[in-house]
């Protein structure tokens, strides 16, 4: 088992930047791939972004690539989406997940989820 906690989200203006933290608990010695998704009002939950458990590699949505950076540091069990260039269309819950493979995150559900934080960027 595994227990995510995410933090960081807020309020930001169009342009603006913010960065999300996950930290895990629990079975943290698993070597676990982590990854971020998102849910925007009426739409469904969304993957945004992904990484291995060593780093090495790292996954993202079109709709992201360019703007927003996953990393984690393993030694806090913590990982990190730096999101840059925010627009009104990133406004969502962004929620950290937690898996076997990173790569997979993106086609099978994640088997562990955070309760989310609100993102909301202001035009």
């Amino acid at each position: 088992q595994v227990q995510l906690v995410e933090s960081g989200g807020g309020l930001v203006q169009a342009g603006g930047s913010l960065r999300l933290s996950c930290a895990a608990s629990g079975r943290t010695d698993s070597r676990y791939a982590m990854g971020w998704f998102r849910q925007a009002p009426g739409k469904e939950r969304e993957f945004v972004a992904a990484i291995s458990w060593s780093g090495g590699s790292t996954y993202y949505a079109d709709s992201v690539k360019g703007r927003f950076t996953i990393s984690r540091d393993n030694a806090k069990n913590t990982v990190y989406l730096q999101m840059i260039s925010l627009g009104p269309e990133d406004t969502a819950v962004y929620y950290c997940a937690a898996d076997r493979v990173a790569q997979a995150m993106g086609v099978i559900p994640p088997a562990y989820w955070g309760q989310g934080t609100q993102v909301t960027v202001s035009s």
